[in-house]
């Protein structure tokens, strides 16, 4: 009989030392800096498995209201509806997360597999979140300010629901660099603009400098879980995210642009040469905060062009469709994997 989300436990048996998490304590520096202070934020290890809350004045609030996700301390009752949850997996489309739902309950063999899928978060327009066993899929919008605000309410609902030992997997798509179209990409490092892994955050009048380590030994595990798909290419490389999609990304085509091609291809080249393999707008902010909080984190990006051969997207929209599968085979391989699940189609 098909495991249904109230009975997976049983229906599965998921093993705590099989998905065992490190929870991650900051430490805080402090340097001077002209109009404020610049607070480096660096982490280190426990073995708790917990995912964190890094704000004491949470403690002394009645009810916590997540706001954008239509959930709260008061009107839901978070550990039951999400305390099993072992991995979350977010992306920028809501059309395109509620795909990848519906494809986790057929992966994973869940009843209702055929059917659509409830929004959880329906009652707000920012964002949805959907549910298939033991997985939570949830669309973050696009760039770093949608990411963040997803982000510090999704991991206060993991905190709240006492979740334990949660992986958390962005997955989307990017623009590649001098790697094919369709190309999958695991991040090893997330980098700015400067090929710096440091995501910045300005934090009232103060900069706050912040790591952007990802898991390597999820990448690893991602990357051997690739081999078992052997129709696309999959590699490792580091992510640079930029803070838009035209300026910030050297794209000659947008309606402000005040630079060469030939600046534009330097900049890009040098970017290859520091290790860059694609580049989107999320995974700094992404790593720094998941990072902070104990989530082990990976992120698993297709490439849709190569953009040292041009800016614009021309694949038709049947490749680009087959193009956003691929990350999302990707980890449903590595988490039937995690699982224990064998296909037997």
């Amino acid at each position: 009989m098909p495991a249904t989300e109230e009975s997976w436990h049983t229906g599965v048996g998921l093993a705590t030392a099989d998905l065992g998490s490190c929870t991650k304590h900051r430490r805080v520096s402090l340097s001077a800096d002209s109009g404020g202070a610049t607070m480096t934020e660096t982490t280190g290890y426990s073995r708790t498995g917990l995912v964190l809350v890094r704000n004491p004045h949470l403690d002394l609030m009645e009810e916590d209201i997540l706001y954008h996700l239509d959930l709260g301390t008061k009107t839901h009752n978070l550990p039951a509806m999400f305390g099993d949850i072992k991995f979350v997996c977010v992306g920028g489309s809501p059309n395109r997360m509620r795909a990848f739902a519906q494809f986790m309950r057929r992966e994973l063999g869940l009843a209702g597999a055929g059917e659509d899928v409830a929004d959880i978060c329906a009652g707000s327009d920012r964002y949805a979140m959907y549910r298939a066993g033991p997985v939570l899929s949830i669309s973050h919008g696009m760039g770093i300010p949608s990411i963040s605000i997803m982000l510090h309410e999704l991991i206060k609902l993991l905190h709240h629901a006492k979740c334990r030992d949660v992986t958390i997997i962005r997955i989307g798509t990017s623009g590649g660099l001098g790697i094919e179209a369709g190309s999958v990409v695991i991040t090893d490092m997330a980098v700015d603009s400067s090929f710096r892994p440091r995501f910045e955050q300005v934090v009232l009048d103060d900069v706050v400098v912040r790591s952007t380590e990802l898991d390597k030994d999820l990448a690893e595990e991602l990357l051997t879980c690739s081999r078992d798909i052997p129709d696309f290419p999959t590699l490792i490389g580091h992510t640079m995210c930029t803070y838009d999609f035209y300026e910030g990304q050297g794209r000659l085509d947008g309606a402000l642009c005040s630079f060469s091609s030939e600046k534009k291809l330097d900049y890009l080249r040098r970017a290859y040469e520091a290790g860059v393999r694609n580049i989107e707008m999320e995974s700094t902010a992404f790593a720094a905060l998941c990072g902070l909080c104990g989530l082990k984190a990976a992120v698993v990006c297709v490439a849709l062009l190569d953009r040292l051969q041009g800016d614009q997207i021309r694949a038709s929209h049947e490749v680009l469709w087959e193009y956003q599968q691929r990350p999302q085979r990707l980890i449903a391989a590595f988490i039937r994997k995690r699982l224990g699940l064998v296909r037997t189609d």
